[in-house]
């Protein structure tokens, strides 16, 4: 029997030492590579309904997992608290993510509370989640009266046989689909639609799950498969990359290049050249855009996380819990991005064993 892997995510951390001298922000921060803050994402929960098998594989993440006590999670009060200092660095848009975030109870509350935020220019956040719409046809018109603009929607299949062996519950399909209707007739939008790809696993429904959402008001997103954490058994020969994506739709449903929305966009976005819709393909192991990232994520009990494939965070909660100033701790904030060098996908290759075993922070913890 194969030994059981325990991802490691919980590792202590002191608090980050506060800078001899403090600044006010100015809404201009960047990293050693010239990256500015632009993005924070914010995972409320780590546990999750589902057991992907690229993300909470069962085998690890079973009945007897010890999931975070409701004392390590940082309150909504506090989240906001952090919000507002990453945004007077410049944070323009926040993104709620898990674990399921829609798991975190009266989670509305808290999309109420950023929702009044405004960025260093005076315009409304860009306010999204991610979420795997178990709970979303319930809740869909709650977050919106709340304040969410729009969601991202997990789906890596459209048969419901597939769909179950990569998320290993017995949920339908269907179900995910009328969540996602019902967030479009509520308003939340425009929604996207994002698919791992695992080749051997699901990767035959890459054609399916085009066909189905063009010609619709939603943006199908093809995901490479990563090597996230420490506890799904990646494997470099499971990785399609986005040109074979592009290249199978390409066979029957002719695509062209579009630009960025914006730098940094983590999808490379494709439209259907009869103009009945567009795709994205976000290709972290074939295509590295680390050059472009401005990406901080902030986990579940409050570490700051320069990088989705990090070893290790730094405990922003500890100094909320501290009773430290807000100047203090965006100080801290200020210092640890400028100290950034991250670019662990630029660095990746098959043969580097070291990277692979590392023992980086689990995607249930600060998200995708």
């Amino acid at each position: 029997m194969a030994e059981k892997i325990i991802p490691i995510v919980r590792q202590p951390h002191a608090a980050p030492a506060i800078p001899a001298i403090l600044e006010a922000p100015t809404g201009l921060l960047s990293d050693q590579l010239a990256r500015p803050l632009h993005d924070l994402r914010i995972s409320v929960t780590d546990r999750c309904n589902f057991r992907c098998v690229y993300c909470m594989p069962k085998a690890v993440f079973d009945n007897d997992y010890q999931y975070l006590p409701h004392t390590s999670l940082l309150s909504f009060e506090e989240i906001t608290r952090l919000a507002k200092t990453f945004i007077a660095h410049g944070v323009e848009k926040i993104r709620l993510t898990g674990g399921e975030p829609l798991l975190r109870k009266n989670i509305e509350k808290l999309v109420a509370m950023l929702a009044e935020l405004k960025t260093v220019h005076g315009k409304p956040l860009d306010l999204t989640l991610t979420t795997n719409a178990s709970l979303l046809a319930r809740k869909a018109q709650s977050l919106k009266d709340a304040g969410l603009q729009r969601i991202t929607v997990s789906l890596d299949a459209l048969d419901n046989a597939t769909f179950q062996r990569m998320n290993d519950v017995d949920f339908a399909v269907d179900d995910v689909l009328n969540g996602i209707d019902v967030a479009h007739q509520v308003g939340l939008g425009p929604i996207k639609i994002n698919m791992v790809v695992k080749g051997g696993m699901n990767d035959q429904e890459i054609l399916p799950m085009a066909r189905h959402f063009r010609n619709t008001p939603y943006i199908l997103r093809f995901i490479e498969y990563m090597d996230v954490g420490a506890s799904n058994g990646w494997k470099m020969d499971e990785v399609i990359p986005s040109a074979e994506v592009v290249r199978r739709i390409q066979a029957e449903m002719p695509l062209e290049p579009v630009a960025a929305n914006y730098t940094g966009e983590t999808a490379a976005r494709w439209r259907y050249a009869d103009g009945s819709g567009e795709i994205g393909l976000i290709s972290s192991v074939s295509q590295a855009f680390c050059s472009d990232c401005s990406r901080a994520r902030l986990s579940t009990e409050g570490k700051l996380y320069t990088c989705l494939f990090a070893t290790s965070g730094h405990d922003l909660r500890a100094l909320l819990r501290d009773g430290r100033s807000d100047e203090e701790i965006a100080s801290v904030v200020a210092q640890l991005w400028r100290a950034r060098g991250d670019r662990y996908s630029e660095l990746r290759t098959s043969q580097t064993d070291g990277l692979q075993r590392a023992n980086k922070v689990e995607m249930s913890y600060i998200g995708g």
